[in-house]
C-alpha cells in the first residue's frame, strides 16, 4: 500500500519550513546521469498541436526528456509542466522523472507523449514568463475544445474573445466572422457567435500577452479550471469523480464540486488495491480522526491518481524537495514512487533570483510575436535572437528620429554601456549557458558584470510629441538618443528591453529590484585622471559644503525645468488644461528658474575663484560661501509669495485631473517621458523642498566654522533668514507632502474611489504575508490613521494594486501570535467585524508594523467614531459585461479583473509601491519625509564587482533611489537604482579596493562599488544612502577606513 503522512506540526497549515508530507531525493541530489547508449526517438505533441522529435538514450531517466523539451521551448518555468502517455493498460499516465522512460514506454515508435500543464498553480500571476502564462493560455484552449473546462455560456464566449483577440488583434466583425467560421473553439461554437464578437470589441488595444492574462484571469475562477476528473465510486456505490488541485482533493458529481478536503485537513493519503484512502485530522468537535474509502476501477486508475496527490502536495505545500525516507534492511512496504523536483516556492525564487534575457517566441495562429524573459539561450544555431543581442555594443538614433534642433548625434560609445547582453549572470540551480551571438562595444572591459541584473530599461517615446528641449539641456540628454535609459514611471516596453529576475511577470514591465546601473562596457576610465584632479582640490571642508550647494542645486534647476520648460511645452500643445490652472502653476515656477539660473551662475564663479581656476589675485577673499547665501536668500524672500501659491497649485492640478480625463490623460502622458524621472506632483513640491536643503548646508558651515572665521557672520545671518522661511512654509509642506502621497498611492490602487479626504493620513505602506485557506499570500498593506487596506499586485495592463479588504483602526486590537499559528512574526489584527493574521519578513520589520499600527489604533481611538467606507471604483451596476461573465463562476475575487482599459492608469512598475513588493519590506512616512531632506548629486566612480576601471556618473539621489546620468547637463537618467532593501557597507581588505573613499552597495548578488571625491563627500552619500538602505543604522558615519556594515 502506497501512503504518505503530513507529521501534525504547528505550522503545517501554513506549509512552514519542518518538511513534511512525501519522500523525495535527498536535500542537494540530483537525478542519476544522462547515460550514454544507443538513442530512441520519441515524438511530443505541443501545446500549439505541433508534434516534435526527441532523440534520448534508452535508459535515461524521463527527467532528461522533459528538459529536452523546455530547453527547446527556452522554458524557465517548466516545472509546471508533465509528460503524459497511454501506458499498455492505455491508462493516461505521467511519465515519471526518475525511471528509465524505456520501463515506461514500451513501444515509442507507436506513442505520442503530449507536454502540458501538470500543476495549475491558485494564482496565475505567479507564473513570471510570458511564455509560461502563453503556454497556461493554450491548455485552457484545449480544455475548452475537449470539454472539460465546464462554464456557462457568458464565460464561455468571454474566454474565447480573449483568445480570437491575441490570434487575430483588434476587432473586425468580418474577420471575427470569418475566423470564428474556420476554428471551432468549442462544441456549441455557433450560437455564441454574435456574443463572442461584442465581447471582442472591447477588448481594442490589448496585446497578446495581455489577452493571455485576461483569458487566465477568468479560467482561473471557473470551478473546471486545471481540474482532471478521476472517476470513482463512495461507499454507497455512488458514482462520483475525484480530482487534486493546489488546495487539496476534490470530489465532483458530474461537473458539481459536492466537498473538497483541503491539504490542512488531510492527515494520511494511501490506497490498497482499488481502494483509495483519505485519513482526516481529528474534527474540532470530536477526538476521532475519520477515514475517507472510494473505490476506484482497478489498481492501477487508484495508484495513478494516488501518484498526482503526492506531487500536487509535495509541490503546493513544501517549501523545498523533502528528504527522502531511509531505505528499509530487508524489505520495503508500500509504493517506492517519490516526488521529484522543485517545489512552486523553489520555482519563483529561482526565477527571481536568475538573469533573464527577453527574446522572441512564435505565437501559432498569431499575427503578433512576443518578447519574454529567458535565463538561457536558445539551444538551437538558429535560434531567433533579438538583434540588441547581437549588437549590444552600438547605438544608433532609431530611424526618423532626430535630436532636438536638428543637430546630428554624437558617438554612443559611452551610452552603450546600459546593455547588459554580454554581461555574467548569476544563476540559481540547473544549467546555464553564455549568450549566444553578443558581442562587445568599442571600449568594452573584457570582464563581465554580475551585477548587471540590476537593470531597468527605457520605453522608446518617439510615438509621443517631444517638448522642445530647454536651453541647459545637451545632446546627451535627448529624449530621442538612446533606447537603454530608463523611465521610472512606467511605460510600455521596447522589444529589445531587459526583464530582470524579479521582474513583474507582466511583459512590458520591468520591476523596480532591477534597476540598471549601467553596465561595465563604458568606455573611457576617468581612475588617473580623477586622481590627479581631486589632489588640486581645496582642502578645507567648507570648499565641499559650498559645492553640494552647487551640484544640488544643478539638480534643482533640472527639476524646475520639468515644469517650466517640458510640461508647459506639453501643455501648450493641447488645448486640456483650462487657463485658470496654467496661470497658477507656470507664472509661479518661472520667476524662480530664473532666479536660481542666476543664482547657480554665482556660486560657481565662487567656486572657480575658490579653486584658483581664475585670474583672481588675492584668493583668500574668495574662499567663502556665506555672502553669496546671505544675498540670494534675502532674494527668495521676494519670492516667497510665489512658494505660498505652490501648495495651491498642487491641489488645483489634483482637482482638475478628477474632473477632465482629457487633463488626466496629458499628465499621466507626461510621467511617461524619461525627463519626467518622478511623479509629477513631486516636481510641484520641490521648491519648498530646496529651502530645507538650504537650512541644512548654513548649519553644516556655521558648525564647521570657528565663530572668529569671516565667513561664520554671513552664513549664520543666511541661516537666521532661511530658518525663518522653513518655520513659516513649514505646515504648508507637512500638508503638501501627505496630500501628495495619497494622491500617488492613488495611481497605484484599485477598487478605491475616496483615498483622499480631510483628514486621512498617510502612515505606512509595504509587503506582509497574509494568512488565508491557501496558506500565507503575499499582499501589500497600506496603513492610514483611519483604515487598513491590503492588496494584491494585478497583472493588467496598469499593474496596480487591487484592494481585498479594508480593516477599520476604531475598535481594533493586536496581538502577537507565533505560537499560536507556528509562523515567525506573526501577527493576529481583530477588528469589529473581520480578523486577520499577517506575517512580516523579520523581527525589525514586525515592530516596525506593531508601533505603527498600534500608534494608528491610539489615533483612530480618539477620533468622532469609525472610518467612513471605501467605495469600489468599479460599482456592481456599472460593471461591463466580460467583468459580469467572469464573477457569475468566481470562487473568489482576489486578483483584480479586468475593467476597461480606457479607465486604466498606464504601466506603473517603477513606483516606491512596487519596490516595496518585490524587496518585501516597507516604508513610512516619517522615512518620506526624512528622504526629502536627504537628497544629493554629484559625479562618482562606479565599479562593478568583476569589472577592472572606474567609470565616471553623475549621480542623483532622491526619493530612495539613485539615478545615473552621464554627466549633470543631461536631461533625463539612464538608469536608476531603488536602494531599499540594500546594504551598505565599506569593502574589506579582500575585496582588493585599494582606493580612499569607497563605500559598497549590495543587495543579494548585485554589488557595486562607489567612490567619492573626498572624505566629506563620502561621508555625506554614506549618511543619505544609509536613510534608504534596509540595514541602515543610526550610527555616526564610519571613517572610510572601517569596515562594518551600517
Amino acid at each position: 500500500m502506497g501512503e504518505i503522512e503530513q507529521r501534525p506540526t504547528p505550522g503545517s497549515r501554513l506549509g512552514a519550513p519542518e518538511n513534511s508530507g512525501i519522500s523525495t531525493l535527498e536535500h542537494g541530489q540530483k537525478p542519476p546521469p544522462t547515460p550514454s547508449g544507443k538513442l530512441m526517438s520519441i515524438k511530443i505533441q505541443m501545446l500549439d498541436d505541433t508534434q516534435e522529435a526527441f532523440e534520448v538514450p534508452q535508459r535515461a531517466p524521463g527527467k532528461v526528456l522533459l528538459d529536452a523539451v523546455c530547453n527547446h521551448l527556452n522554458l524557465v518555468e517548466g516545472d509546471y509542466f508533465g509528460l503524459e502517455f497511454p501506458d499498455h493498460k492505455k491508462i493516461t499516465v505521467w511519465l515519471d522523472l526518475l525511471k528509465p522512460i524505456v520501463k515506461q514506454i514500451r513501444r515509442p515508435k507507436h506513442v505520442v507523449v503530449k507536454f502540458v500543464v501538470k500543476f495549475f498553480p491558485p494564482d496565475h500571476t505567479q507564473l513570471q514568463e510570458e511564455l509560461t502564462r502563453y503556454l497556461f493560455a493554450l491548455q485552457v484552449k484545449q480544455d475548452l475544445a475537449q470539454g472539460r473546462l465546464a462554464c456557462n455560456d457568458n464565460s464561455a464566449a468571454l474566454l474565447i474573445s480573449h483568445i480570437v483577440q491575441s490570434e487575430i488583434g483588434d476587432f473586425d466583425e468580418a474577420s471575427d466572422r470569418e475566423h470564428l467560421a474556420k476554428n471551432k473553439y468549442i462544441p456549441q461554437q455557433d450560437a455564441l457567435e454574435d456574443k463572442i464578437v461584442e465581447f471582442h470589441h472591447n477588448h481594442i488595444g490589448q496585446t497578446p500577452a495581455e489577452s493571455d492574462f485576461q483569458l487566465l484571469e477568468i479560467a482561473r475562477k471557473l470551478e473546471m479550471y486545471g481540474v482532471r476528473l478521476h472517476p470513482a465510486k463512495d461507499r454507497e456505490g455512488t458514482k462520483i469523480n475525484l480530482a487534486v488541485a493546489n488546495t487539496g482533493i476534490l470530489v465532483f458529481q458530474g461537473f458539481t464540486k459536492i466537498n473538497a478536503f483541503n491539504w490542512a485537513k488531510v492527515r494520511k493519503l494511501s490506497f490498497k488495491r482499488k481502494r483509495f484512502l483519505i485519513k482526516l485530522r481529528p474534527d474540532v468537535n470530536s477526538s476521532y480522526q475519520d477515514t475517507l474509502e472510494f473505490l476506484m476501477a482497478s489498481r492501477d486508475f487508484c495508484k495513478s491518481f494516488w501518484k498526482i496527490c503526492v506531487e500536487h502536495h509535495a509541490f503546493f505545500r513544501l517549501f523545498e524537495e523533502p528528504k527522502p525516507k531511509p531505505k528499509p534492511v530487508l524489505f520495503s512496504r508500500g509504493s517506492s514512487f517519490r516526488f521529484s523536483g522543485r517545489t512552486q516556492k523553489q520555482v519563483l525564487d529561482y526565477v527571481k533570483e536568475g538573469g533573464h534575457k527577453k527574446v522572441q517566441f512564435e505565437r501559432k495562429h498569431s499575427k503578433i510575436h512576443s518578447i519574454r524573459s529567458l535565463a538561457t539561450q536558445p539551444s538551437e544555431p538558429n535560434s531567433e535572437v533579438p538583434k540588441q543581442a547581437q549588437q549590444s555594443g552600438s547605438l544608433t538614433l532609431r530611424e526618423g528620429s532626430e535630436p532636438p534642433g536638428g543637430q546630428s548625434c554624437p558617438q554612443g560609445g559611452d551610452l552603450a554601456t546600459a546593455s547588459a547582453e554580454d554581461t555574467e549572470r548569476q544563476r540559481g540551480p540547473g544549467p546555464s549557458r553564455s549568450p549566444a551571438g553578443s558581442t562587445k562595444g568599442d571600449g568594452a572591459s573584457g570582464a563581465a558584470a554580475e551585477e548587471d541584473e540590476e537593470l531597468i530599461k527605457d520605453r522608446p517615446q518617439q510615438s509621443r510629441p517631444r517638448p522642445p528641449q530647454p536651453s541647459t539641456g545637451s545632446l546627451t540628454g535627448s529624449p530621442h538618443l538612446s533606447e537603454l535609459s530608463i523611465n521610472s514611471q512606467g511605460g510600455t516596453a521596447p522589444t529589445n528591453a531587459i526583464l530582470s529576475p524579479n521582474l513583474s511577470p507582466d511583459t512590458k514591465q520591468a520591476s523596480p529590484l532591477v534597476s540598471p546601473l549601467l553596465n561595465d562596457q563604458s568606455g573611457p576610465r576617468a581612475e588617473d585622471e580623477d586622481d590627479g584632479r581631486r589632489k588640486r582640490f581645496p582642502t578645507d571642508k567648507a570648499y565641499f559644503i559650498a559645492k553640494e550647494v552647487s551640484t544640488t542645486e544643478r539638480t534643482y534647476l533640472k527639476d524646475l525645468e520639468v515644469i517650466t520648460s517640458w510640461f508647459q511645452s506639453t501643455v501648450s500643445k493641447e488645448d486640456s488644461m483650462p487657463e485658470s490652472l496654467k496661470s497658477l502653476i507656470f507664472p509661479n515656477f518661472e520667476p524662480l528658474h530664473k532666479f536660481h539660473t542666476n543664482f547657480l551662475k554665482e556660486i560657481e564663479q565662487r567656486l572657480a575663484l575658490w579653486e584658483g581656476r581664475s585670474n583672481a589675485h588675492i584668493r583668500g577673499d574668495y574662499q567663502r560661501i556665506g555672502d553669496v547665501m546671505l544675498k540670494n536668500i534675502q532674494g527668495m524672500k521676494q519670492l516667497a509669495a510665489h512658494l505660498w501659491k505652490h501648495s495651491e497649485a498642487l491641489e488645483a492640478l489634483e482637482t482638475g485631473i478628477r474632473g477632465s480625463r482629457r487633463l488626466e490623460s496629458l499628465c499621466r502622458d507626461f510621467e511617461l517621458q524619461k525627463v519626467c524621472y518622478l511623479p509629477l506632483n513631486t516636481f510641484l513640491l520641490r521648491p519648498l523642498h530646496r529651502l530645507m536643503h538650504y537650512k541644512q548646508v548654513l548649519e553644516r558651515l556655521c558648525k564647521h566654522y570657528p565663530p572668529s572665521h569671516s565667513d561664520f557672520r554671513d552664513c549664520r545671518a543666511a541661516l537666521a533668514e532661511i530658518t525663518e522661511m522653513v518655520a513659516q512654509l513649514h505646515g504648508t509642506m507637512i500638508k503638501m507632502e501627505n496630500f501628495q502621497k495619497l494622491h500617488e498611492l492613488k495611481k497605484d490602487l484599485i477598487g478605491v474611489d475616496n483615498l483622499v479626504i480631510p483628514g486621512r493620513e498617510f502612515i505606512r505602506l509595504g509587503s506582509l504575508s497574509k494568512l488565508s485557506g491557501k496558506g500565507l499570500q503575499q499582499r501589500m498593506f497600506f496603513l492610514f490613521n483611519d483604515v487598513l487596506l491590503y492588496t494584491s499586485r494585478g497583472l493588467t495592463a496598469s499593474n496596480q494594486f487591487k484592494v481585498h479588504g479594508q480593516l477599520p483602526l476604531y475598535g481594533m486590537t493586536m496581538e502577537e501570535s507565533e505560537e499560536e499559528w507556528g509562523v515567525p512574526h506573526c501577527l493576529t489584527l481583530r477588528g469589529q467585524r473581520q480578523s486577520i493574521v499577517v506575517a512580516a519578513s523579520s523581527r525589525p520589520e514586525m515592530d516596525k508594523w506593531v508601533e505603527d499600527i498600534q500608534m494608528a489604533i491610539d489615533l483612530a481611538e480618539k477620533s468622532s467614531g469609525p472610518a467612513p467606507e471605501f467605495l469600489a471604483s468599479s460599482p456592481p451596476d456599472n460593471k461591463s459585461p466580460e467583468e459580469a461573465a467572469g464573477d457569475q463562476e468566481s470562487e473568489d475575487d482576489l486578483s483584480a479583473s479586468r475593467t476597461s482599459l480606457e479607465r486604466q492608469a498606464p504601466h506603473r512598475g517603477n513606483t516606491m509601491v512596487h519596490v516595496c513588493w518585490h524587496r518585501n519590506t516597507s516604508v513610512s512616512m516619517v522615512d518620506f519625509s526624512v528622504a526629502v531632506e536627504n537628497q544629493l548629486s554629484g559625479n562618482l566612480l562606479r565599479k562593478f564587482k568583476n569589472s577592472n576601471g572606474w567609470q565616471k556618473l553623475w549621480v542623483v539621489f532622491t526619493n530612495f533611489c539613485l539615478f545615473f546620468y552621464k554627466s549633470h547637463q543631461d536631461n533625463h537618467p539612464l538608469a536608476s537604482l531603488p536602494l531599499l532593501g540594500y546594504s551598505l557597507t565599506i569593502p574589506s581588505e579582500s575585496e582588493d579596493i585599494h582606493k580612499d573613499y569607497v563605500f559598497k552597495l549590495h543587495f543579494k548578488s548585485h554589488v557595486y562599488y562607489f567612490r567619492a571625491e573626498s572624505e566629506y563627500t563620502f561621508e555625506r552619500w554614506m549618511e543619505v544612502i544609509r536613510s534608504a538602505t534596509s540595514s541602515a543604522s543610526r550610527a555616526h558615519a564610519p571613517s572610510h577606513k572601517e569596515s562594518h556594515v551600517y
